[in-house]
């Protein structure tokens, strides 16, 4: 099986890049804004990573942050690491989500906790989220390359 993140369709969901990451938009998002931060190789583990590469993960992920927050207008996020299947890794490709968050997105902010834990394969890596059209996608990708400029 080849590799979503290594495939070639990827290209259409990348707004950023970096020397070795790409952010991307999460096709079946949680909240407005949720996206990716993969790396260009494939890399199944954080633990993989050499460390100018982690420092670089980390500085790519707070400037995408930053970006997304701005043009989502979000309060906060969540950043979240699934390494390896019994952490619930879904797909042996290094990603890190950006879940943006809003006031009031759940009824307590530290509903996220448990909610993970409680239906953990329906919130990050699930198939079962409804997925966003192309033109949509598109759309949103669109908007973020320009932001990103």
């Amino acid at each position: 099986m080849v590799c979503p993140f290594c495939a070639g369709s990827v290209e259409r969901s990348v707004f950023s890049e970096s020397e070795n990451f790409r952010a991307i938009y999460n096709i079946a998002p949680i909240f407005p804004g949720h996206s990716l931060i993969i790396p260009k190789e494939h890399i199944v583990s954080i633990l993989d990573l050499g460390n100018g590469q982690l420092g670089e993960l980390i500085l790519f992920t707070r400037q995408t942050t930053n970006l997304l927050m701005k043009v989502f207008r979000a309060d906060g996020f969540n950043w979240s690491v699934q390494d390896r299947e019994t952490a619930g890794q879904t797909l042996a490709h290094l990603h890190l989500h950006i879940v943006l968050r809003y006031t009031n997105d759940l009824p307590d902010p530290g509903d996220w906790y448990p909610r993970i834990q409680q239906n953990y394969g329906e919130i990050l890596d699930s198939a079962s989220r409804e997925k966003l059209d192309d033109r949509e996608m598109q759309k949103i990708v669109r908007k973020l390359r320009e932001a990103a400029r």
